[in-house]
């Protein structure tokens, strides 16, 4: 059983939220799950060996990463370094009424990380705060087959 990090930033505790409910809907898939807030990481959390990694990222004001992930994504142009052992998934969340910059926080990450050779497992789930589904359960279904995916 592989182990699994999931790195959070949250604006106002959903991604977080979401974050634990995938650590305790998925545990049966990986072990360990921890789950770091991206305000208490430093660009070292993607030194190899890493483990298999989600990053779970809201988005604030006009697609910004939020201010407690704002010093890793950072630190991913100001301290450069190849990722190709990375492998990653993305979980976005954001309010679809701010247009082309919805989901902008984990499309950010997202992007970073493949400019530096991580790979990406999958597509991003996109979670849209107008959308009357619980946003966990959305990701912890998501979560189960990305999972899936990455362990083959």
């Amino acid at each position: 059983m592989a182990a699994l990090r999931i790195l959070v930033g949250s604006v106002s505790g959903t991604a977080l939220h979401v974050a634990q409910t995938l650590s305790l809907g998925c545990d049966d898939l990986a072990q360990p799950i921890d789950v770091v807030p991206m305000d208490a990481a430093g660009i070292e959390v993607f030194d190899a060996p890493a483990p298999l990694t989600l990053l779970c990222v809201s988005t604030y004001g006009a697609g910004n990463v939020p201010d407690g992930a704002a010093a890793l994504y950072d630190a991913l142009d100001t301290q450069p370094r190849y990722l190709g052992h990375l492998r990653y998934g993305v979980v976005a969340l954001g309010d679809s009424s701010y247009g082309e910059t919805f989901a902008g926080g984990g499309r950010s990450f997202d992007a970073r990380l493949q400019d530096l050779g991580a790979q990406r497992v999958g597509e991003v789930l996109v979670l849209d705060a107008t959308d009357a589904t619980e946003p966990a359960d959305v990701a912890t279904a998501w979560c189960r087959a990305w999972l899936a995916e990455a362990l083959r």
